[in-house]
Parts: structure tokens; sequence; C-alpha cells
């Protein structure tokens, strides 16, 4: 893989770095596609590094069942081809017997076939889209709530303020059409209706005839619903047409990269959230990745690196369960055998009929020192 200039040395540290790749004699391999590079770089960034947290600290404990677990990352660049091509090297050359934290919705949908013909389980795909939890998909284990939990909640919320003149911007592809279901819903739910509805292209967002549109309609709050730099272009397209209302946008951007691409424009942004904050002590995870990170001196918990480091601790609790020798059969197995299971304040469960995960979603607004607050 060859990414241009400082970004792949970056990107090339923290493959190294995050997924203890320098341990050769790693015995459970498990393979990752997902943009190292691209418009959702800088969040994918963050919850690798969260998901390393954890990873690398039970590897140094001696892995699990004595056999270091090693993740196999690929860079698709965000691209939904590339990560059709970058599953089927790590199923059928790298030999992984699971898969891991894949991004976007199109993206993970894409593989699907690929992982019922091979029988290989996906733990923890980056993505809330409806269609991976019903019907329920043998092969893909949930953590975080569906989006469209998200968009209804946010609804809801700014009715409560009495806000009631909403508009949706979506990107246009399955995740927006999903996220917009669930705006849909929310609308429903509170007696509204959407004042507009505008979708932009995923591969090359122009916001030049949107925004203009978006400002003359004067909404009072804007839903906007897409990923990374994509969103944040539009964020700056949205601002500079003169559109004041408040920006909600989904968990996916949750990120310090989100915030600093933002810059002055990220203060008083609403994000939803599907993980406890990464600040909140109640929570015995977040204490758990916030002693990690001190230790390491890794800087602050970020909302993505709490999903990664989730995600991780699902993981690798399925491989506990596999048993002495985790393949592909075992690994499903042992995911499947978990009931009730307190991850440290957040309980999950799952089982031959239900895949997904955790039931937590909550909103955040970013302060004017950068953080999510909520």
């Amino acid at each position: 893989m060859t990414v241009p200039g400082t970004l792949a040395k970056c990107a090339a540290a923290l493959l190294t770095l995050a997924f203890g790749a320098a341990q050769v004699h790693a015995q459970i391999l498990i393979g990752q596609t997902v943009g190292i590079t691209g418009s959702a770089a800088a969040t994918v960034a963050e919850s690798m590094r969260g998901a390393a947290l954890y990873l690398d600290h039970v590897n140094s404990k001696g892995g699990v069942g004595g056999q270091k677990v090693e993740v196999v990352s690929m860079d698709d660049k965000f691209d939904p081809k590339l990560t059709l091509e970058n599953t089927r090297a790590l199923i059928e050359e790298k030999g992984v017997i699971g898969l891991f934290m894949t991004r976007g919705t199109p993206h993970t949908q894409g593989i699907i076939p690929l992982l019922e013909q091979h029988a290989v389980p996906l733990v923890g795909p980056s993505t809330g889209a409806i269609a991976l939890h019903q019907p329920v998909n043998k092969y893909i284990f949930n953590v975080r709530a569906p989006y469209q939990r998200e968009v209804e909640k946010a609804i809801t919320h700014l009715n409560t303020l009495g806000i009631k003149r909403i508009g949706v911007v979506h990107v246009d592809d399955t995740f927006g059409a999903d996220g917009l279901a669930g705006a849909q819903s929310g609308f429903k739910a509170n007696q509204l209706e959407a004042l507009f509805v505008e979708k932009f292209d995923r591969a090359k967002p122009d916001y030049s005839a949107i925004a203009p549109r978006v400002a003359q309609k004067e909404p009072q709050a804007i839903i906007f619903i897409g990923t990374g730099a994509a969103v944040v272009d539009g964020i700056k397209a949205l601002r500079a047409a003169g559109a004041t209302g408040q920006i909600v946008t989904l968990s996916n951007n949750a990120s310090g990269g989100f915030v600093k691409a933002l810059g002055e424009q990220a203060r008083g942004v609403v994000v939803t959230q599907v993980f406890p904050s990464e600040r909140s002590l109640n929570y015995a995870v977040i204490k758990e990745a916030m002693d990690l990170v001190r230790a390491r001196n890794l800087g602050e918990l970020t909302p993505a690196m709490v999903e990664g480091f989730v995600s991780a601790k699902v993981l690798v609790e399925g491989l506990k369960r596999a048993g002495a020798k985790p393949d592909r059969a075992r690994l499903q197995a042992g995911l499947e055998s978990i009931r009730k299971w307190d991850l440290g304040g957040l309980e999950l469960s799952y089982s031959a009929t239900d895949h997904s995960g955790l039931d937590f979603s909550d909103l955040s607004i970013i302060g004017s020192d950068g953080r999510f607050k909520r």
C-alpha cells in the first residue's frame, strides 16, 4: 500500500503501533479494512487508537489463552470497492478468523456475501445502519446502537426545546437513506414535517447550490447526515451562505479530528453519541480506558477511542469463549454465547437471533474548548 507524503508515514506508524504489527508471531489473526486515508481518516485513526489501547493491554498480559491477537489492517480509502477487495484478500489470502470494525454503511453491506461465503464473523462494524440489525445477519455482531435511534432522539430533543423548523441534509447512499428514515420516524413521532430534505453526492460533495437553498429556508436546526470531511465542508458552506440554525450530526463524527477540522465552526454543533461520555467515571469501562490512556501518555480519551476500546473488549471476549484453538466457527459460537455480559457499566448480550449489541444513545455539544459536553 502506498500513501503519499507525511500521511503515509503517519498511517504506517499507526498500523505498527496500534495493533502490535511488530508481533510477527501473533497466533490469532483478525482482519480490518477501513479508511486509514480518505474522508473518514481522522475518526478512523482515533477509533483504531482506542482498539489498540485495549488489544495491546491484552497482549502485554499474554494475549488470549497464551496467544497474541494481531489485527491486520488494510486501507480502503473509504471506497466501498476497495473495502470489498481488501476483505477478499484478508479472508482468502491472510486467513483471518474474523473481521473487526469496518467503517461505512455501503462498505459493510457490500462485504456481506463474502462473510456468508466463508462463514467469517465481523465484530463491531462502525456503522449504525438498521440493515445490519434487522433482519439479523448471522455473521455481523453489532456493538453500537442504530443510527435511526440517534436521529429520532435528536429530533425529539429539538422539539422539546421548541425547535420545529428542522431540515435534513444527507449523503446520497445507503447510510444517508438510513439516517433519513430515522429522521422521518422522528418527525412523525413529534408530529412535525421536514422543512426540507437535501442530498449530496458521496464521492464528490458539492454544496454550491444546496447551501443557498438551505439558508433561504431559515431553518432553526439542520440534521446533517454524512461522514467526516464531507460534513465539515458542508457545515462551513452552510454558515458561509448565511444558515444560522443549530447543526446536528451523528456519532460517526464524534472525534477530536472532526472538531479540529471544523475549527471556528465547531462550537455549538450537536453530535449524537452511542457510548457514555469519555470523561464519565461512573462507567467502569471508561475509567479502565482512561487509566490506560494515562499510563501510556496518549493524551485525552475521545468518543471515537471509546468506540474502538469497547469494540475490542467485545472481540476479546468472543475469542476467550472460542476456546484454546479459535477459528471462524468457534469465534462465531463464542460471540453468540455472550449473555448479559457487563463490560463495565454497559450490558451486552448476543444470541443466534439477536446481534444488536448495546442500546445506548445520548446527545453532546461541542464546547468552546473543543470538547464534547453532555
